[in-house]
């Protein structure tokens, strides 16, 4: 079985249960594995064998269940061509691609225009399929996309608002004027003429209201009923009611006077319904405001070298490989390799990190970063959706259509929550009819349009994917990348956390860290001890010299170099033969160094490599080197100690070691000189023992245990195994992002309950209250809407969230 993910633009939802009906009709699909639908962002995550069904077959049924789905556009300019079977090439190679759902190549105008699905299939697979079949393909410079579907979703309904609201002023104006205490307000004949209410009520009732209509239609047509069909139960109720009355009226041209009619009541019920669903598109498009930050950071066009010629391009089509020259000031458009040049990179917009990154030769730089001050050629390793940027993009878009098992809850009572409200309207009505104030079915009508208005479920369905959206987007900005909303929400229950030692407490890369130096200048020992060491190839060396580099210090030539195995180095600068190893080293030479013994022992203990040296044969001092801890790996633990959480480390390294670096940190328990394999079952020791483990790591060695943890935490600096295996990645690379990682997941789960709560409590409250007659349906459609207008608001405070 090949199962594949997609993930589809939805339109046309509106309430929780439009959700839950296209979840529960893809999961019916054949080959559809697993189908989460987010209301918040209209999109739906599908799990699918790609041998059983398509994606057509997938937009299809949503089709079937009455939404739609949303495609992109694209226009090339295609060179290469001379007859109608290379344009039929290009158009049947363009059609096979997965994701593309019709492409159309027009030989006369040298143009492909192709649909296609964005989450399936990018820009740069389309013009790399062209260039396969042999031609060349370019983005047409006035092309673009179908636009935000969500900004054009908007205008349309800011559209709606306003016509709804001009024809239904003069109806509220009417409204007013009946209460006993406003008898004062003026208001024209006209308006109280019946028809003419008839008239300004029907376009807001069919031609605004359609939208309800035919949501309605469709989820009755599907076997579920959704807030649309509350509403157009309600105001249904409300206009025919009132046109009954009207029709009495012929032959009465005074009529009812307008009293007793309801039209204002159906017309202002679906205005402010629509400026409740305006409010909250708003809303909800600024909860996605981390990911639109995040594109906004992809540079737009790059300068690459081609055929010895700079010629400046979309980002889009740079090719692994391209050599990209990026100056002063400039976005790096795509990862690559550092082939020319020095700078410094601003990475903050990665890492979080604020001080910039040199840069030289072989180093990595990463698309969207900041070269400062230096210009540099790299070479492009990562393009288009391999980018760091675009994963990370990735994983936040994936994260934020995911769902929490808490949502699983508020979505089961949104799936019966419909029927059970029409019920209890029905039974009010005839309470009302019958007993209350019987044969007054005016009276009794408001009552049930009332129940129907205040139970609509939108805030109840919008309560938890609002605060996944927004917490996990602030996450993001932070440099915190959860993987899903199962992993915000289990970050919480962390009890235990196991923090791997080399990259993860520490640097992970050797530091020169003491100097000791017996009857010379500690600068000259240091030139002589550098020069000697520089043509070594081991890391300790690597170490040594470039720690004697940052204080300044040059290195003279080396007249003679020669490496001993197991002992370390000899070697001759400026005429004097220097030695710089072990105590073999020494003893083998017959240098006397047995006073400098305690100290090595000393620096060893506390989990340093020492290197003894000797000078014409005589000792001279010692250097030390070790894996420095981390600058906020203290700070991280003493924070995870105060969220109650146990911490322990465990690590490959000797037990010595180990002890060393844990006692600088502020760590009790250390498990040593466990092997790889070993740490994923340290890792269900403690699960046997009823703990909630999370494991943090860095290394192709951490994966299994990552894997087996209840919450594994990648640290961003380390392999793309690690991030794999992890629901989480920080991408600073630093330990003090974990308790914020955790912070966050507490803050973000302490949301979406207080957004449940209330919509819970506004239901339950508000119905009973509808119900025995306090509520006014045009009030009860303004509290409705506000409900979700203030769950979406609520959810917005996370994006604000210090840690």
């Amino acid at each position: 079985m090949k199962t594949n993910e997609t993930t589809l633009q939805i339109t046309g939802m509106t309430c929780a249960a439009c959700a839950i009906r296209i979840e529960k009709g893809l999961n019916k699909v054949d080959g559809v594995t697993e189908a989460n639908v987010n209301l918040a962002l209209e999109r739906a995550s599908i799990q699918y064998d790609a041998d059983k069904v398509s994606i057509a077959d997938l937009e299809q049924r949503i089709e079937q269940l009455g939404y739609g789905t949303v495609k992109e556009t694209v226009e090339f300019q295609i060179t290469g061509m001379t007859c109608a079977a290379c344009a039929n090439r290009i158009e049947k190679g363009l059609n096979k691609v997965k994701g593309v759902h019709k492409a159309n190549v027009n030989l006369a105008l040298e143009t492909a225009y192709v649909e296609y699905s964005p989450a399936e299939v990018g820009v740069q697979d389309l013009i790399q399929k062209v260039e396969q079949i042999g031609y060349k393909a370019e983005l047409k410079e006035d092309s673009s996309n179908q636009g935000d579907h969500r900004e054009k979703e908007i205008a349309k309904q800011k559209r709606k608002f306003i016509v709804s609201a001009i024809l239904s002023l003069p109806l509220l104006w009417t409204m007013v004027a009946h209460f006993s205490w406003t008898s004062f307000i003026w208001v024209p004949d006209i308006l109280m003429n019946p028809w003419v209410q008839f008239a300004l009520a029907t376009p807001v009732q069919f031609i605004i209201g359609a939208q309800f209509y035919k949501g309605a239609y469709k989820a009755l047509r599907n076997g579920s009923a959704n807030m649309d069909v509350l509403v157009a139960l309600g105001t249904s109720a409300a206009y025919f009611y009132s046109l009954y009355l009207t029709i009495q009226t012929i032959g009465n041209p005074h009529g009812h006077g307008g009293v007793g009619l309801y039209y204002e009541t159906s017309a202002i019920l679906i205005t402010l319904i629509l400026l409740g669903k305006l409010f909250e598109a708003l809303a909800k498009g600024r909860t996605s405001e981390a990911i639109k930050t995040l594109m906004g950071l992809q540079a737009k066009t790059a300068v690459v070298i081609r055929n010895n010629v700079e010629t400046v391009v979309p980002v889009e089509e740079v090719i692994l490989g391209d050599i990209v020259v990026v100056k002063p000031g400039e976005k790096v458009p795509v990862d690559g390799e550092v082939m020319e040049g020095q700078s410094t990179v601003d990475e903050s917009m990665l890492t979080g990190e604020s001080i910039p990154i040199d840069k030289q030769p072989g180093d990595s730089v990463f698309g969207a970063t900041i070269n400062k001050n230096g210009s540099l050629k790299i070479k492009a390793t990562k393009v288009g959706k391999e980018t760091a940027l675009a994963q990370i993009i990735k994983v936040v878009e994936e994260a934020q259509g995911s769902k929490a098992p808490i949502q699983r809850v508020a979505d089961k009572i949104s799936g019966i929550f419909v029927p059970i409200v029409v019920a209890i309207a029905v039974v009010v009505f005839l309470i009302w009819y019958i007993w209350v104030t019987p044969s007054d079915f005016a009276n009794a009508l408001e009552k049930l349009i009332a129940v129907l208005v205040i139970a609509c479920p939108c805030a109840l369905g919008l309560a938890t994917p609002t605060s996944i959206m927004a917490g996990s987007g602030r996450a993001a900005e932070l440099g915190i990348l959860f993987k899903g909303g199962e992993h915000l929400e289990g970050t919480q229950q962390i009890d235990t956390m196991i923090l791997d030692k080399t990259g993860t407490v520490t640097k992970g890369k050797p530091e020169l860290t003491d100097v000791f130096v017996e009857n010379m200048e500690q600068d000259t020992f240091l030139r002589l001890v550098g020069s000697a060491e520089k043509n070594s190839e081991h890391p300790l060396a690597e170490a040594i010299v470039e720690g004697i580099k940052a204080k300044g210090i040059g290195f003279p030539d080396v007249e003679e170099f020669e490496a001993i195995p197991g002992f370390g180095v000899r070697a001759v600068v400026e005429q004097n033969e220097l030695l710089i190893g072990t105590r073999k080293l020494m003893a083998k030479y017959n240098v006397d160094a047995t006073h400098a013994y305690a100290k090595m022992d000393e620096l060893e203990t506390s989990g340093k490599t020492s290197m003894l040296v000797a000078i014409n044969g005589k000792y001279a001092g010692l250097v030390a080197v070790a894996d420095t801890i981390k600058e906020t790996s203290k700070e991280a633990v003493e924070r995870l100690k105060k969220l109650g959480i146990q911490v322990i480390m465990v690590t490959g390294d000797n037990e010595r070691t180990a002890k060393a670096i844990a006692e600088e940190v502020g760590i009790d328990h250390v498990r040593a000189e466990v092997l790889p394999e070993g740490k994923a079952e340290v890792v269900k020791q403690l699960q046997a023992e009823g703990r909630r483990v999370a494991m943090v790591g860095d290394g192709i060695n951490d994966a299994p245990a990552l894997a087996t943890a209840d919450i594994g935490i990648a640290m961003g600096t380390g392999t793309d195994v690690a991030m794999e295996a992890a629901d989480i990645t920080i991408m600073r690379g630093d330990l003090i992002s974990i308790p914020d990682a955790i912070s966050m997941s507490k803050k973000t789960m302490g949301n979406i309950k207080q957004n449940l709560f209330w919509a819970l409590a506004y239901n339950s409250l508000g119905i009973p209250i509808a119900a025995i007659g306090l509520l006014a349906p045009w009030v009860a459609g303004a509290a409705m809407a506000l409900s979700s207008v203030s769950v979406v608001l609520n959810a917005l405070r996370l994006q604000k969230v210090k840690v």
